[in-house]
């Protein structure tokens, strides 16, 4: 009897085992509303933590007229480098870039009185962009249709209205399918009312079903790139900056100011629209422009690069990896960034003409000096060397060291070039400045 009982229970447990290892998981993404690039790294993460649950397929459930080029490039690129199966689930519409999603997946499943189709590339007005946009779209839309079997005509019809299908459209019309018709041409594989139907179509019944929505960190990243936040950030980074530099010490508008531009940076390189490279370039831009200020004399070669390399990436950042670039995408980047740049010093004038004055800031500051007459002193003063005839013991250019009465003086002369062993004389002192000229020999 007991021989039995064990028996039944390695069998139970077997079984179970068995169902477990034989259960499949399916995972669920929603592509709606407009294509951002924020929904681009939503769907990049439904695909990579399916591919770590090693699911055996994955939905997508698309209503979508379309969104921005890149980001649906980045959409198709992942869902074709994926090896699991990946089916579209067209409920309402699929247009635009959203065609071009949905033919990217290995199945294409749509339910009653939906739509595909009409992928012409727009600007922001809806007007048509240039022919290298839509010869770009045209052979990614056969690409996409070869690699899956579908039809190569219907997928550029979609795009380019001269196309011709016999049957479906003229040489005047854009290809916009109904779900009927998608079935008829070999577009859709099946027509089906819910998710639940999809499972059933594709053999995946009884399926683990895990469901994926965007998260709080993908909201956020695409609150910050939107335009006017962005702007905005720019703005905070280059008046911190500025006033940081403009302060001794490290101060909060600094602290704001690398926060700001963390943040604007840190969200380009999360969507791809930043590389390592131009992280690089700001960064060094950056310590070129502080060992200009604070290391080496004057304003040269060293600062105007640090400028053009803080710009530079700022401008990459700001265009981001579009697959093709146009005269509107390009001015929407200058746009943007020098908006931002006139709004920085408009700021930074009204802070540097009002904000002193201001009984608020009067408070966060010491308006109280400390002179010289009241008995404080930084350091001596030199003003006794005035008048005062030595040598120049270095090259003076114009800064150099002198030597008067066996005292070695730091000292500098009014932009005039002296050779090391020159007569010269002090002729006044400023502050912690001792400024001299050339003593004649006849003197």
């Amino acid at each position: 009897m007991k021989k039995i009982f064990i028996q039944i229970f390695i069998t139970f447990l077997f079984t179970n085992v068995l169902i477990d290892a034989q259960t499949k998981i399916v995972y669920v993404g929603n592509i709606n509303g407009e294509i951002t690039l924020t929904m681009a790294a939503y769907v990049k993460r439904v695909i990579s933590e399916a591919e770590k649950a090693n699911a055996d397929a994955i939905i997508f459930r698309i209503n979508t007229f379309g969104g921005r080029v890149d980001a649906a490039t980045q959409i198709k690129d992942a869902i074709v480098s994926s090896n699991i199966l990946t089916i579209a689930f067209v409920d309402h519409q699929a247009i635009s870039a959203g065609s071009y999603i949905t033919l990217a997946c290995k199945k294409i499943a749509m339910a009653p009185g939906s739509s595909i189709g009409a992928a012409t590339v727009v600007d922001q007005s809806g007007n048509k962009m240039s022919e290298k946009y839509q010869s770009f779209m045209r052979s990614e839309m056969r690409a996409v249709a070869e690699r899956n079997g579908r039809r190569v005509d219907i997928a550029q019809g979609m795009v380019d209205e001269k196309i011709s299908i016999p049957g479906l459209v003229d040489s005047t019309q854009l290809v916009t399918l109904t779900t009927d018709e998608a079935r008829k041409y070999g577009i859709a594989d099946t027509v089906v009312s819910s998710l639940h139907d999809v499972l059933n179509a594709f053999a995946l019944k009884d399926a683990e079903v895990v469901k994926l929505n965007p998260n709080w960190a993908e909201e956020f990243v695409g609150f910050i790139r939107n335009p006017i936040v962005t702007a905005l950030l720019l703005m905070i980074g280059f008046v911190g900056i500025f006033l940081e530099v403009k302060s001794p010490g490290w101060t909060l508008p600094g602290t704001f100011g690398v926060l700001a531009l963390v943040l604007f940076f840190g969200s380009s390189y999360i969507l791809d629209l930043a590389s390592n490279l131009e992280i690089i370039m700001f960064v060094a831009g950056i310590i070129l422009l502080f060992l200009e200020i604070f290391v080496i004399p004057g304003f040269g070669v060293a600062g105007i690069l640090g400028i053009i390399l803080i710009i530079a990436s700022m401008f990459s950042a700001l265009l981001g990896n579009m697959p093709v670039f146009d005269f509107t995408d390009i001015s929407e980047a200058i746009i943007q960034l020098t908006a931002s740049l006139v709004g920085s010093i408009i700021l930074v004038f009204i802070i540097v003409k009002y904000l002193p004055k201001s009984s608020r800031f009067s408070k966060m500051v010491l308006s109280e000096e400390e002179k010289s007459d009241d008995g404080f002193t930084s350091r001596p003063s030199k003003k006794n060397l005035i008048g005062e005839v030595g040598i120049a013991l270095t090259t003076l250019r114009p800064a150099g060291t002198a030597i008067f009465n066996g005292e070695k003086v730091d000292v500098v002369t009014d932009g005039e070039y002296l050779e090391n062993g020159s007569k010269i004389k002090v002729i006044r002192v400023e502050g912690i400045r001792v400024v001299v000229q050339k003593v004649n020999e006849n003197e």
